[in-house]
């Protein structure tokens, strides 16, 4: 075969082989929320028994597909979704594409990024919120709103995109993209860097923002997806030292008392403890038995 032949072909293979605007053969996370979804506002769209519920679960399905249409311009091929909000049965699954696969229900070692390894190549956070020590943004709170009054990683307060992203750091995972209101992204920044971010309201307090529509909010993830992995080289897993300390402090005393009669838990002060883990997975189990075990679970 003559030189200017093999020139040909090789062009022609790379122009055939994917996306030129991004990357091919990507696989992609994508850990889900409901509090920072378009037009989500109050506990009246959170939850079953709220009367915009069945709303808020197709806005929510609606921004998760956006973001799945613009990890695939950019040349994603396998993508899995975590429903992280609530009860974890919240995405409307006969509405998501037939090849993706979904993580449902608690609990969950990894909690909100349950099913991450280090096979994927980005972590995407859709409908997220601020943490539960910002004064501002819509439904701030971290992990649990009734319960935690702060949560620190390392000596850093974070919020769940902190808590998630040290998650997929562990397995040297970046988190490349968020979209909620303008308060998480901004934190989410502070703590991330230069990660893009899909502003979809922007809060007045804690049950009020002003809102764009939501056809505006799919465009706009949908860009800020693809913007993102057609630069996926520029972004670094977010990795802590270990052993992580992880301080919490709760909203009552009694969580801090009972839990400090485990040896490996610290009761730092009335309301706080402390747990020491050899990593993020540790730290990530101790949190969902801290919040999920009762002497009465069935079955």
């Amino acid at each position: 075969m003559q030189p200017r032949t093999l020139i040909f072909v090789a062009v022609l293979l790379a122009v055939s082989s994917g996306p030129l605007s991004g990357q091919s053969g990507l696989k992609i996370y994508i850990s889900a929320d409901m509090e920072g979804v378009v037009g989500v506002v109050s506990d009246e769209q959170l939850g079953p028994s709220g009367f915009e519920y069945g709303l808020a679960r197709e806005l929510m399905t609606a921004e998760v597909n956006a973001a799945i249409e613009g990890a695939r311009a950019a040349g994603a091929t396998e993508i899995l979704i975590s429903d992280s909000h609530g009860n974890g049965q919240n995405l409307l699954l006969e509405k998501l594409p037939e090849d993706v696969t979904v993580v449902r229900s608690w609990p969950r070692p990894l909690m909100m990024m349950q099913g991450i390894d280090e096979t994927f190549d980005a972590a995407i956070f859709i409908g997220y919120h601020s943490s539960t020590g910002n004064r501002e943004g819509v439904r701030a709170h971290t992990l649990s709103s009734g319960r935690l009054a702060n949560i620190s990683l390392n000596g850093i307060p974070v919020p769940e995109a902190g808590i998630n992203a040290a998650i997929a750091g562990h397995f040297g995972v970046p988190v490349i993209m968020i979209s909620g209101d303008n308060v998480i992204v901004e934190e989410a920044r502070s703590l991330l860097h230069d990660i893009e971010g899909a502003v979809v309201k922007w809060a007045y307090g804690f049950h009020s923002a002003r809102t764009i529509m939501p056809e505006a909010s799919y465009r706009l993830i949908r860009e800020k997806v693809k913007e993102a992995i057609g630069r996926i080289d520029d972004f670094g897993p977010y990795r802590l030292a270990t052993p992580v300390t992880l301080d919490v402090r709760f909203k009552n005393y009694r969580p801090s008392e009972v839990l400090a009669y485990l040896p490996i838990v610290e009761r730092t002060d009335s309301h706080s403890i402390r747990f020491v883990g050899k990593d993020m997975v540790e730290v990530s189990k101790f949190l969902e038995f801290m919040l999920t075990y009762n002497a009465s679970l069935e079955p």
